[in-house]
């Protein structure tokens, strides 16, 4: 059931990326030659007043085409749009998948269990006996974590997030008293003997976070801070890419996104006390959110063939053209953003197939 929701929800992230590209155009007065879902061949078509509506065999993207690689003398071309316009068009599919996960965060922070529960607030309320780290110059009860290596604290579980990286000194900034407290180079490591989820001996830092707001207005403010969570770890993942820290064979690809779907929701599912469905659903849309935003992000990135790189393209044209008087043809960069959709496509076939090797193999 997780796989089929899974599939259904990608469907729906391509679906609303699109519709954000498509509803922008029109509301602009830009002229849309094809709205298309999926790639590949045609399965069903409808030709509306000016553009054409189809659903294509590949669930792997969709597009909206307003000829943007072809020059025109349609005044209402894609091409011939100011430069503003064309960045909101291009940036509306991202927007539309950012909101979706934000909405869908909402919902679920919305539910009356989430209500009741409360949202955790990264405000120490107990250091364990022993704690070494205690005091003027170190942690007290009541100081509520604001920063850690320059990293923005939004929840409780960022703290064990930024501690656990870059090592065992950190720059922590809290908020005491209303103040900000600056703890520079300051060392922490888990020193305190505990348990984990499983009843299992672990050692922990050593201070509690049991402090919670409730309320509409608490709602809305840790929606939105679980929404930039999910940015950042989009960010983080990009770095550990870039430093070597992961490599390829820690992406994944369609295949192992629907089997992530399907080991959420069985897992919550097993874990809550009455094996409910719900419990496994409310998991399984909280990992969509997460995929939601991530897709955001993934195509705001300044790549060729990606939404954010049309849009570097579109300014460094804008700026060219200004420059030198001329109007440059848009076909050359159309050469550029089909090359690298190649390469794209080739990254995803390799990450696909490692995925499937993995399914079956392990």
């Amino acid at each position: 059931m997780y796989i089929v929701i899974g599939i259904l929800f990608f469907g729906i992230l391509i679906t609303i990326h699109e519709l954000g590209h498509f509803t922008a155009a029109k509301l602009g007065g830009v002229r849309v030659f094809e709205f298309a879902i999926g790639m590949g061949p045609k399965l069903l078509k409808k030709q509306g007043k000016e553009t054409l509506y189809t659903w294509r065999l590949l669930p792997i993207g969709g597009f909206c085409n307003m000829g943007e690689d072809a020059a025109s003398e349609d005044p209402r071309a894609f091409v011939n749009q100011r430069a503003w316009k064309r960045t909101i068009i291009l940036a509306a599919g991202s927007i539309m998948n950012f909101l979706l996960g934000l909405l869908i965060i909402l919902f679920l922070f919305s539910l009356p269990q989430a209500q009741q529960n409360g949202f955790p607030v990264p405000k120490i309320t107990g250091l364990a006996d022993g704690f070494p780290y205690e005091g003027e110059h170190g942690l007290q009860v009541g100081d509520i974590f604001y920063k850690i290596d320059g990293e923005r604290i939004y929840t409780y579980n960022d703290v064990s997030l930024f501690l656990s990286r870059g090592g065992d000194s950190h720059t922590i900034v809290l908020l005491r008293d209303g103040q900000r407290v600056t703890l520079a180079d300051f060392t922490m490591q888990k020193t305190i003997p505990g348990t984990d989820t499983d009843g299992k001996p672990v050692m922990l830092y050593g201070f509690t976070f049991e402090a919670r707001e409730h309320g509409f207005g608490a709602t809305l403010k840790f929606s939105w801070y679980q929404a930039l969570s999910f940015v950042r770890m989009v960010r983080l993942g990009l770095s550990d890419l870039l430093t070597g820290r992961a490599g390829l064979n820690d992406m994944a690809g369609l295949p192992g996104i629907l089997n992530l779907f399907n080991d959420t929701g069985n897992q919550a599912q097993q874990q809550d006390p009455n094996h409910s469905a719900g419990a496994g659903l409310q998991a399984v849309f909280y990992f969509g959110a997460f995929i939601a935003i991530n897709l955001a992000v993934m195509n705001m990135l300044p790549i060729p063939a990606l939404d954010g790189g049309r849009i570097v393209f579109l300014w460094i044209t804008w700026v060219i053209e200004k420059i030198t008087k001329r109007k440059l043809d848009p076909k050359y960069e159309g050469y550029i953003h089909g090359a690298v959709f190649v390469l794209l496509l080739g990254l995803i076939a390799y990450v696909t197939l490692h995925d499937v090797w993995r399914l079956i193999w392990g």
